[in-house]
């Protein structure tokens, strides 16, 4: 009897106490818990499995480009058909690529389909499986296919002072050059540094949506009451290469020409953060205007200088390309080096730029007029930048001429 007395008020004992030792673990685990939740650099975050990184592929996994893209794809001879194919990336990697790694996001229980399934596919469904045109075909224009409309991650390492001058368009038939669509000469700097000014940019920039002879010069039609306020005119933008198509003419494996097509990277960089940079570009303008065609939205918001310049307009057409643009400076990586400088729009032959405000330049009236009156707005050539304040370059450009 004794025993079973002792025995029981031990039980009393040690219970209470593995009970209070329990609330004290459930206390500390609680507390644990909720320090977890509030050190942000614990914190679970979910992936966005839909929103495909290459930085995170890259960067992150070390992964080579050919580790998913194949060149050429499959379906190379079915994206252009007879003598406009040619060898080419075109086409997003098989899944066998993927599955590897991203097995659990293939099968997960997600509808109508796994997340991860929209960064190649229109629907995503069981049922529909097109997938969206590869990126690289922006010269395919199939009505069938659906474009995506995402920002690049990339940047392109492309060299324009090697090519100005050694670059050449040549207007010969397309069966003379196979699968080329568009052919060039390589010639020595020596024999053509003087006439590529004018013939090596159209190879891969050419005036989109030109007046030409037509009586329309607008893209859209402007109001009656216009008047000389400002209405975008067509031939205001020059074209920028979006497909292989271009550089495969002389970079390919019969031509040998370095970087050859598999070497994805020579071209291909990631982009660097860059802080945001002013445009001179109004979107409310432009819903105004009711311009919806996609190329102009993209070049016509990317305008840091001059967002009312045409290049077809007055004698625009007939002064080389190398007279605003600094070739040996250009880096696509970097868009301060594609600014073009105010100066180019003056010098000996005078233009907008002269001397004296009697010589007829259109900066120095308008710098004329914002000294007398400090609202006055620069309308010639900017859209939103006009009410800003009078940039230092513009000083120095008038200046640079009267010491001339």
């Amino acid at each position: 009897m004794l025993r079973l007395v002792m025995i029981a008020a031990a039980t009393l004992v040690l219970y209470p106490m593995q009970n209070q030792a329990s609330l004290v673990s459930l206390s500390n685990g609680k507390q644990n818990f909720q320090s977890r939740r509030k050190t942000p650099a614990t914190k679970n975050r979910r992936i966005n499995y839909s929103r495909f990184s290459h930085s995170t592929h890259v960067t992150r996994q070390n992964l080579t480009c050919d580790s998913c893209h194949k060149f050429p794809t499959a379906n190379w001879k079915e994206v252009r058909k007879g003598e406009g194919a040619f060898p080419d990336v075109a086409e997003f990697p098989e899944h066998q690529a993927s599955l590897n790694c991203h097995r659990s996001q293939f099968f997960a229980r997600e509808r109508p389909a796994p997340a991860i399934c929209s960064n190649c596919h229109v629907k995503a469904t069981p049922r529909d499986t097109a997938r969206f045109l590869f990126d690289s075909l922006g010269d395919v224009s199939d009505s069938t296919k659906t474009r995506r409309e995402l920002a690049s991650e990339f940047t392109i390492n492309f060299p324009h002072d090697k090519h100005v001058d050694v670059v050449e368009a040549r207007l010969v038939p397309a069966r003379e050059q196979g699968h080329r669509l568009v052919a060039v000469s390589w010639q020595q700097k020596a024999e053509t540094a003087k006439s590529s000014e004018t013939k090596s940019c159209p190879v891969c920039h050419q005036t989109y949506l030109p007046q030409g002879e037509s009586d329309e010069e607008y893209v859209t039609k402007p109001p009656e009451t216009l008047g000389d306020n400002f209405w975008l005119k067509k031939g205001t933008f020059k074209t920028i290469p979006t497909s292989h198509i271009v550089c495969f003419t002389c970079h390919n494996a019969e031509a040998e020409i370095p970087p050859l097509p598999p070497d994805c990277n020579a071209c291909h960089k990631l982009a660097t953060p860059q802080p945001p940079r002013k445009a001179d570009f109004d979107r409310k303008l432009a819903e105004t205007m009711a311009v919806k065609d996609r190329v102009i939205s993209i070049l016509w918001s990317g305008r840091t200088s001059s967002g009312s310049f045409r290049h077809e307009g007055g004698e625009h057409p007939n002064v080389s390309c190398l007279k605003c643009h600094n070739v040996p400076t250009m880096n696509l990586s970097d868009p301060k080096s594609l600014i073009v400088s105010v100066g180019s729009c003056g010098g000996a032959e005078g233009c907008h730029v002269t001397a004296t405000t009697d010589d007829g330049g259109i900066l120095n009236y308008e710098i004329d007029q914002r000294k007398a009156k400090a609202g006055f707005v620069c309308t010639k050539c900017h859209i939103t930048f006009g009410s800003e304040a009078l940039p230092e370059s513009h000083t120095k450009a008038l200046q640079a001429l009267k010491k001339s």
